[in-house]
C-alpha cells in the first residue's frame, strides 16, 4: 500500500526587509522631517538626548501607524498595481503578524514619549495612531471621498509633536504648521489619484477621481494650491519663518499654483503628465519650506518679522 504525498504551499518567511517595508519608510521620512521642524523651531532648549528621544518616538509611531494600515487595508493592497508587491500581498507575512508588530510599536512609541520627553507630546503622538489607524483606515478610507482631507490631519501633525516635546505646550506656531500640511495633503495626493485613479476604482476606494470625475477634482486640487500658497507664507509674518522662508515659500507657493493651473487644464486624461510633475513639486513644496525653518535655527537667521 503505498501513500501520496500532498505539497502543500508553504508562506515564505518574513525578512527583516519586509518588517521594514511595512513601516513605510517614504512616508516615515516626511514624518521625521516635519517633526524635526517643530523641534528646532519651537522657543527654548531641549537636551539632545530628549531631542533625539521623540525623533525617535515620532518616527517609531509613523512607522506602526503604516504597519497597521497595510494590515488593514491588505485587501486592497492586494488589487492595486502600486501596492501590490507590500509584504502581505506577496504572502511573505501574515495579516495577524502585521497587526502585532503595528500595535506593539504603537504602545512602546507613546509610552516611551511620556515617560523621557513629556505627557503632551505622548497625548498627541496617541492621537495621531488613533486618528491615522482608526479614523481614517477603518472609518474613512472606504466610505468617502473627502477621505484624505479628514484623515490627513495625522499626518499633519508631527510638526505639533515635535513643538510640544520642547515646550510641553502649543501655541498658534505649531498650529499653523500644521494647518501648512493639513492643506498641503488633498492637492498631494489627489494628483497621485489623478493617474492612479483606476487603480482605486479597481480596489473600490471611493477617491475624488472615481466618485466625483476628474475635472471635479483637478478644480478641488486649484483649490487648495490657491488656499495653501498665502497659507505657507504667513510663518514669516509671525516670528517662525525668516528671509530664507518667506523667499522659498513665495516661490514654491507660485510654482504649486502654475503646476495646478496646467492640471486643472490638463486634457490628456490618460498619461495626467500635468498631475505628475504637480505630485512633484507638491513634495518639492513641503521639503522646502520646512528645509527653511531647520536651516534659519541652525544658522541663527533673525525671523523675517523682526526686519520689518
Amino acid at each position: 500500500m503505498s501513500s501520496v504525498g500532498v505539497l502543500v504551499p508553504q508562506r515564505s518567511v518574513a525578512t527583516a526587509g519586509d518588517f521594514f517595508a511595512l513601516l513605510k519608510p517614504r512616508v516615515m521620512s516626511l514624518v521625521i522631517f516635519t517633526g524635526l521642524a517643530g523641534i528646532v523651531a519651537a522657543p527654548g532648549q531641549i537636551h539632545p538626548m530628549l531631542a533625539f528621544t521623540a525623533l525617535l518616538c515620532i518616527a517609531v509611531a509613523a512607522g506602526a501607524s503604516g504597519a497597521l494600515n497595510m494590515a488593514y487595508d491588505s485587501d486592497i493592497d492586494a488589487v492595486m498595481a502600486r501596492t501590490a508587491t507590500r509584504p502581505i500581498p506577496m504572502g511573505r507575512m501574515d495579516r495577524q503578524e502585521a497587526l502585532a508588530y503595528g500595535w506593539t510599536l504603537s504602545v512602546a512609541s507613546v509610552s516611551l514619549m511620556g515617560l523621557f520627553v513629556n505627557y503632551l507630546a505622548a497625548a498627541l503622538l496617541a492621537f495621531t495612531i488613533f486618528f491615522y489607524v482608526v479614523v481614517y483606515t477603518l472609518g474613512l478610507k472606504r466610505r468617502t471621498p473627502q477621505n484624505i482631507v479628514i484623515g490627513g490631519l495625522a499626518g499633519a501633525l508631527p510638526p505639533a509633536i515635535g513643538w510640544a516635546s520642547v515646550t510641553n505646550s502649543l501655541s498658534f506656531a505649531p498650529i499653523l504648521l500644521v494647518a501648512i500640511i493639513f492643506m498641503w495633503t488633498p492637492p498631494h495626493f489627489w494628483a497621485l489619484s489623478l493617474y492612479r485613479s483606476e487603480d482605486y476604482a479597481r480596489a473600490g476606494v471611493p477617491m475624488l477621481p472615481v466618485v466625483k470625475g476628474k475635472r471635479q477634482t483637478r478644480f478641488h486640487i486649484l483649490a487648495y494650491a490657491l488656499l495653501l500658497a498665502p497659507l505657507g507664507v504667513l510663518p514669516a509674518f509671525i516670528g517662525l519663518g525668516g528671509i530664507l522662508y518667506l523667499s522659498l515659500s513665495v516661490g514654491c507657493g507660485a510654482w504649486l499654483v502654475w503646476e495646478a493651473v496646467a492640471t486643472f487644464r490638463e486634457t490628456d486624461d490618460v498619461r495626467e503628465p500635468s498631475a505628475r510633475r504637480l505630485f512633484v513639486a507638491s513634495l518639492a513644496y513641503v521639503f522646502f519650506l520646512f528645509a527653511a525653518l531647520i536651516a534659519e535655527r541652525l544658522i541663527g537667521l533673525a525671523p523675517f518679522a523682526h526686519w520689518i
